[in-house]
């Protein structure tokens, strides 16, 4: 049997047949007309003017910490993008054109040494400026077990310890601190709530990182997580180099702080030591002779004198005898010879 062949029908045609098809429009009376579903519009409805875009990467050779830190910061950061880790054996200048390539103008690296110091670059690429930090105590999310708790990729408030306004490279470290972490308004990823805050604080010549969530009920903080505190080095005009701008006096490099550590233990051994050799000297000289009595012979009482009895008889000699049995065997023999000559007698 011949399959039938479909006639062709005009694009006029096919119009009609779909307006035919589409239900007309439900009265008000009817009750069994479908409901109405709408889409809810997107999140930011705004446009997207302040595109910073921050790479946060690290050198080889971190430990787990840091590692965990730097996911940590990705996830706080929405217009964050990651990059797999740099060669130690790269220059540093490399990191601009990494950042043209991943079409970022912020960057913070985290840069390993030793295996046990962490360093931390805040950049503004390419042109500068930049500042490198010594990273230390550091506590992740996942180690510190906080109470708060925080929407993924809301915008952040950042509050700044008043020293920020009064000395000049604070206010230059403020205002790269404000690019970085400060989630650009209308961005894609973020969402439209201020529920966090990052506090920057500067105790003891150092900025103290910490991350507060803000309870809508009493509008407390209760703290979230990471923290860390950063050591500032030196202010560079470009970026990842160029002519220093601020070195910081009070800053301390992690292998002098070792030396020195090794130092004081040292000298306290010393001291020690030192002691102990004093003691002795003192022990030796505390010993003074004293003058002989006389009167400590008059309770002395003499000795009786024995006589000097002198023997002319050469002793016998013991037979050597290597085995015990066998001189066991003749001492019996020679006892039995005293009993029998003593009965004799």
């Amino acid at each position: 049997m011949a399959a039938a062949k479909r006639k062709r029908v005009g694009p006029a045609e096919r119009t009609a047949k779909r307006a035919k098809a589409a239900p007309s429009a439900a009265e008000p009376g009817d009750s069994a007309a479908p409901e109405e579903y709408s889409i809810p519009p997107p999140v930011s409805q705004g446009k997207w003017k302040n595109k910073e875009r921050v790479l946060i990467f690290s050198s080889r050779g971190i430990n787990f910490r840091t590692r965990h830190l730097m996911q940590d910061l990705r996830t706080l950061m929405p217009h964050s993008k990651a990059d797999t880790k740099m060669d130690r054996k790269d220059q540093l200048f490399v990191i601009n054109e990494v950042c043209e390539m991943k079409n970022c103008n912020k960057c913070i690296f985290f840069e390993a040494k030793k295996k046990q110091d962490l360093y931390m670059w805040l950049s503004n690429t390419p042109q500068g400026p930049s500042a490198k930090f010594l990273v230390q105590n550091v506590h992740t999310l996942a180690e510190l077990k906080m109470t708060g708790n925080c929407l993924r990729g809301s915008r952040p408030l950042l509050s700044f310890d008043p020293i920020f306004d009064k000395e000049p490279h604070y206010a230059l470290l403020k205002e790269l601190f404000i690019q970085i972490f400060s989630t650009p308004q209308y961005h894609p990823k973020s969402q439209p709530f201020v529920d966090h805050v990052f506090t920057f604080t500067v105790t003891d010549e150092r900025i103290w990182f910490r991350n507060y969530q803000i309870i809508e009920e009493d509008a407390s903080l209760v703290e979230i997580g990471p923290r860390f505190v950063l050591n500032l080095i030196k202010i560079f005009q470009g970026s990842f180099g160029g002519p220093t701008l601020y070195e910081n006096p009070h800053y301390q490099s992690p292998n002098m702080h070792r030396r020195l550590v090794r130092l004081s233990v040292a000298a306290k051994f010393r001291e020690k030591q030192h002691v102990k050799e004093v003691q002795k000297i003192k022990k030796q000289d505390s010993k003074v002779l004293i003058k002989e009595d006389p009167t400590e012979v008059v309770f002395e009482t003499p000795a009786e004198e024995k006589p000097v009895e002198i023997q002319l008889v050469k002793p016998e000699s013991k037979p050597i005898v290597k085995d015990k049995k066998k001189l066991r065997k003749i001492q019996r023999k020679k006892q039995k010879k005293l009993f029998r000559t003593e009965a004799s007698v």
